[in-house]
């Protein structure tokens, strides 16, 4: 399911449904396609990024349906040129519907500088395979430290 160069998975890739939302996910964001994301997450999602207060979600409830994931869209994802991720590990029981996903997403801005996040992403799936809730789990201090200009 993955359809952006900018992802490199070196994790466990057998079929999962959690596992192959989070691949369409991370290609959706990558590509900078918002419509393709939408088509990723249930009309009723609640996206976590990341999990608690932070400079994305200060009240820290998360963000809920297209029209919050949508305004996180354009906080997050929007302002940044291009996203590089890594997964490096991925745990996804065949019995369950939720999957946990480990690796690093580095974040390049317009002017050449950027970030490194180092993060765990779970990923919830309804019965059609769409993500109702996504939770990732990263500190904002870490990755601001990692800031480099070019």
């Amino acid at each position: 399911m993955i359809t952006s160069d900018a992802i490199v998975w070196n994790a466990p890739n057998d079929p999962h449904p959690a596992r192959a939302a989070s691949q369409r996910s991370y290609s959706a964001v990558a590509k900078g396609d918002l419509a393709e994301w939408f088509t990723v997450y249930a009309e009723d999602c609640v996206l976590e990024d990341p999990v608690g207060r932070s400079m994305f979600d200060p009240e820290g409830t998360g963000h809920r349906g297209h029209a919050g994931i949508s305004a996180f869209w354009e906080k997050a994802i929007a302002p940044i040129e291009t996203f590089e991720f890594e997964i490096n590990d991925s745990f996804a029981n065949p019995e369950s519907n939720t999957c946990a996903n480990i690796g690093r997403i580095k974040t390049s801005f317009p002017d050449g500088s950027y970030t490194v996040t180092d993060l765990i992403m779970v990923y919830i799936v309804d019965d059609d395979g769409r993500v109702q809730s996504m939770k990732a789990f990263w500190e904002p201090d870490r990755t601001m430290a990692s800031f480099t200009k070019p």
